[in-house]
């Protein structure tokens, strides 16, 4: 037994051996998301513009429900999501039923959860720079290795290559539409395309987070395919266009076969009272999501003549955000902007090295913006 001791003992002292860690998960790769407002000298206005939040906060009839809930937090919350997947088939106007849902705290652990059982040690994913990093970061935790095949230099999806990167060993493929941070969007007949083509073996996770602020003709959404039984899983999330980025409430929805296996690892009181009853009431205000609507499409329009008008590189979006060629060096412009009280967005983390990020917020927070790239423009910096 005094040996059994002195042995415990050494180990205490020498701490777990190496090989107890996975090394994938010993790798840097936690996301770190956009900064918190800064601080600026009184009667500076802060127009964060890092984040692509919602100018509008969110909808009253949210927060009455929130705040209706928060009477309750003594007790605990429903045991499960149905009442939330129950008004999920209500705005997806009856098409799909409530077993095709799956929700989730935010749209990033819906990223995790299909991480966690679909990927194994070895396993291969693919996913298209610049992207989304929980993409990389959660499927690496998994111990499933990220296969790059870059956008094109206009950054739309190679396809055909990317078809051509499958292996026996790939098991998710991460497409965006529209993409963050790029904004482009994948065509509706380039996607079933890709899918017919696609081995049976393989399931397109298709993170749609921005669709609702999407106007391109031939856009379309994941639902037609998962209604046609194609191996696809659609991301969604509440932090976007119903402004609830704060209470971390996103969904998926996909065929029969993938929810009911997804849903398997989901755990009682998953969401709290507050998440559950702001994302029902979010829902239902249909009111607030047009006005958001209008709102990100009229400025988008706006802001883009702008940069337009100012000789500024963009590239076409459709999201509630930009991406541009700075005209200076990305970090020098997030901190010039960020002088003028304009947080903006690099995006070197997310693949695309110089390239600046920029979130459509109000009237008033873009013409400041917008003011700032002039000031910028006539300033010794250039």
């Amino acid at each position: 037994m005094s040996k059994i001791l002195a042995l415990l003992n050494m180990v205490k002292q020498q701490g777990l051996h190496s090989d107890f860690f996975k090394t994938y998960i010993q790798e840097d790769s936690t996301y770190k998301g956009g900064s918190k407002k800064i601080v600026m000298p009184e009667g500076v206005e802060v127009h964060k513009l890092s984040s692509n939040e919602n100018p509008l906060g969110f909808s009253e009839k949210a927060k009455e429900a929130i705040n209706k809930a928060t009477n309750e937090l003594s007790l605990y919350p429903d045991n499960t999501d149905i009442r939330l997947r129950e008004a999920l088939v209500i705005d997806f106007n009856e098409q799909l039923t409530v077993d095709h849902f799956v929700t989730a705290n935010s749209g990033s652990e819906i990223i995790d959860i299909i991480s966690k059982v679909f990927l194994s040690d070895g396993d291969e994913i693919i996913v298209s720079q610049p992207c989304f990093l929980p993409y990389t970061a959660f499927t690496r935790w998994m111990g499933a290795r990220a296969i790059n095949v870059p956008m094109t230099a206009d950054f739309d999806y190679d396809l055909d290559a990317i078809l051509e990167t499958v292996t026996q060993r790939t098991k998710l493929i991460f497409l965006a539409s529209p993409n963050n941070p790029s904004g482009n969007y994948i065509p509706k007949n380039k996607l079933h395309d890709f899918l017919e083509r696609l081995p049976s073996s393989v399931i397109v996770v298709y993170d749609e987070v921005y669709r609702h602020f999407a106007e391109a003709a031939d856009y379309t959404s994941a639902l037609p395919f998962v209604l046609k039984g194609y191996n696809i899983i659609a991301i969604n999330s509440f932090s976007k266009t119903y402004g609830l980025a704060g209470l971390r409430v996103g969904y998926c929805y996909s065929t029969l076969q993938i929810s009911n296996y997804v849903r398997k690892v989901c755990k009682p009181f998953l969401l709290s009272s507050l998440a559950l009853e702001g994302a029902i009431a979010a829902l239902r205000d249909t009111d607030f999501v047009n006005r958001t609507v209008d709102l990100v499409r009229t400025e988008r329009k706006f802001v883009l003549e702008g940069l337009r008008e100012l000789g500024i590189k963009f590239w076409p979006t459709e999201g509630n955000f930009v991406l541009i060629d700075p005209p200076i060096q990305d970090l020098e412009f997030t901190a010039f902007m960020e002088q003028k009280g304009i947080m903006v967005r690099p995006v070197g983390v997310f693949g695309a090295p110089g390239k600046v990020r920029i979130s459509f917020g109000t009237r008033a927070a873009n013409e400041a913006m917008l003011n700032a790239l002039k000031d910028l423009l006539n300033s010794d910096l250039i």
